[in-house]
C-alpha cells in the first residue's frame, strides 16, 4: 500500500515491552514505557498492558527472556492482542523468533515512529523522506521483515513500502533507496533556492521535544493559523513565517519536534526540512517544564542538535506550561512573595546552566508572551548588529 493511498485502521489492542537494563532504574523505564504508550495512541493503538523485564542486556534471539516470552504470549492469547511493541530496536532475526512465539505483528520503537511519521506525511517531500527512512529501516531487516509484512498485513507498523507486493530482493530496495535520495536531492535544491531567495534575513528556528507547543508559540508570535494537536509529530513540514517587531522583519520557522531515540534514518531523511535548523541564526528551544522528565528532554534536543551541528548557536530557552507546572508544584496558599523567590530561583538556575536567556511563558493561558517578544526583539537586534553593522539604521 502506498503512503498517500493507506486506509486508518481501526484502533488495535497493543502491549508494550521494555527491558531494564544496569543503567536504568525501573521509574526510568516506566516513564519510557509511558511515552511509548503515547506514541502508541497517536498511531491509532490502545494500550493494554505494559511489560518490563529486568535483564543485564538484551537476548540475542528474542530480546527478553523464554519465560518473561511467555508471559506475554499469554497475555496476547487470552486478550485478543494485535500487535506487540518494544521499546528498543530490534533486529529482523528477533522480530522473526518473536512472531513464532507469540504469533502477532510485533514492530520496535522505530518501526512505530516510521509509522506515525508516515501518517502525518502531507506533502511530497515529507511523503518521500518517509519512503526513504522506511526502506533504509528494512533493509538490513529484509529477510525477517517482507515475511512479516507478508503474514500479518494492515495496521500499525505496515503502513509503507512492500505491503501488497514483497520484494526480497535487496538489490531492487537498494535501488528504491537510490531513487528516492535522488527525487529528494532535487527537492533540496529547489528548497536551497528558496532559502537563498528570503534574502538577508536574520532566521529563527523554534526547535524542541514532540509535544511541548511550539506550533502554539508559533501561532501566538506570528498571529497567523498553524496546526496544533496534542498528539506527537502533530506536523512534519517546516512552516516559515515573516515577522515584524518594531521594524525589525525576519524568519521563523516551526520544524518537527525530537524525541528520544528518534530513529537516525529519519534525521538523515530529514536533513533538507531540518536545515531550517542547521541554517538558523538563532534558536528558540521550546520546553514543556511541566514534564516530570523536562530536563531529560532538553538533553535529548541538544544531543540531536549536536548531531544536527547546529549546537553552537545562540538560543533562547523558552519553558512552556508555567501554568501547569505552578498548579503541580506550589501549593495553593503559598504566599506570593514566597512564590516570586522559587520562580526567580529557576529562572536563574536554569540561566546559569545553559549560559542563555531563559523566558517562562504558558502558550495555551497567553502568560508572558510579551515577555517572549521582547526578548526575541532584542536578539534579533543584536544579531543584526553583529552582522551588518553598517546597515542597521534601516531597521530602527
Amino acid at each position: 500500500m502506498a503512503l498517500e493511498q493507506h486506509i486508518m485502521q481501526p484502533e488495535e489492542k497493543a502491549v508494550l515491552v521494555a527491558v531494564m537494563q544496569q543503567d536504568q532504574t525501573e521509574r526510568q523505564v516506566k516513564e519510557y514505557l509511558d511515552e511509548l504508550a503515547f506514541l502508541a495512541e497517536t498511531a491509532g493503538a490502545k494500550t493494554m498492558k505494559q511489560f518490563m523485564q529486568k535483564l543485564d542486556h538484551p537476548d540475542s534471539k528474542t530480546f527478553v527472556g523464554k519465560g518473561k516470552l511467555e508471559e506475554i504470549r499469554k497475555f496476547v492469547m487470552d486478550k485478543d492482542i494485535r500487535v506487540v511493541i518494544f521499546d528498543d530496536e530490534l533486529s529482523g532475526s528477533q522480530i522473526t523468533n518473536i512472531e513464532k512465539v507469540l504469533d502477532v505483528k510485533t514492530i520496535d520503537r522505530s518501526d512505530l515512529i516510521l509509522d506515525i511519521f508516515a501518517r502525518r506525511a502531507k506533502t511530497a517531500q515529507a511523503r518521500l523522506q518517509v519512503e526513504l527512512a522506511q526502506y533504509q529501516y528494512l533493509l538490513p531487516r529484509l529477510r525477517g521483515m517482507w515475511k512479516h509484512l507478508e503474514r500479518l498485513g494492515g495496521g500499525i507498523g505496515t503502513r509503507g513500502p512492500g505491503e501488497t507486493e514483497i520484494e526480497t530482493d535487496r538489490r531492487i530496495v537498494r535501488d528504491k533507496i537510490t531513487l528516492l535520495r535522488k527525487k529528494l536531492r532535487e527537492i533540496d535544491k529547489q528548497a536551497f533556492t528558496q532559502r537563498k531567495e528570503r534574502g538577508e534575513f536574520i532566521r529563527v528556528a523554534l526547535v524542541g521535544y514532540t509535544n511541548v507547543g511550539k506550533s502554539t508559540i508559533m501561532t501566538l508570535l506570528s498571529k497567523s493559523d498553524v496546526f496544533a494537536e496534542n498528539k506527537l509529530f502533530a506536523t512534519l513540514d517546516t512552516t516559515t513565517r515573516k515577522l515584524v517587531y518594531e521594524n525589525v522583519p525576519f524568519l521563523m520557522s516551526d520544524t518537527v519536534g525530537f524525541i528520544r531515540k528518534l530513529p537516525h534514518h529519519l534525521i538523515e531523511s530529514f536533513k533538507s526540512t531540518l536545515d531550517e535548523v542547521r541554517e538558523a541564526d538563532l534558536l528558540l528551544h521550546v520546553v514543556d517544564i511541566s514534564h516530570p522528565q523536562y530536563e531529560e528532554q532538553i538533553g535529548v534536543v541538544n544531543n540531536t542538535l549536536q548531531e544536527l551541528k547546529a549546537f553552537d548557536k545562540p538560543v533562547i530557552y523558552v519553558f512552556n506550561k508555567m501554568d501547569r507546572y505552578e498548579e503541580d508544584s506550589f501549593d495553593q496558599w503559598l504566599e506570593s512573595g514566597v512564590k516570586e523567590d522559587l520562580l526567580r530561583e529557576l529562572r536563574e538556575r536554569w540561566e546559569s546552566e545553559t549560559h542563555s536567556p531563559c523566558v517562562f511563558i504558558s502558550a495555551t493561558a497567553k502568560r508572558n508572551i510579551d515577555g517572549l517578544r521582547q526578548l526575541l526583539t532584542d536578539q534579533v537586534k543584536t544579531l543584526y548588529r553583529q552582522r551588518y553593522p553598517y546597515r542597521t539604521e534601516q531597521f530602527y
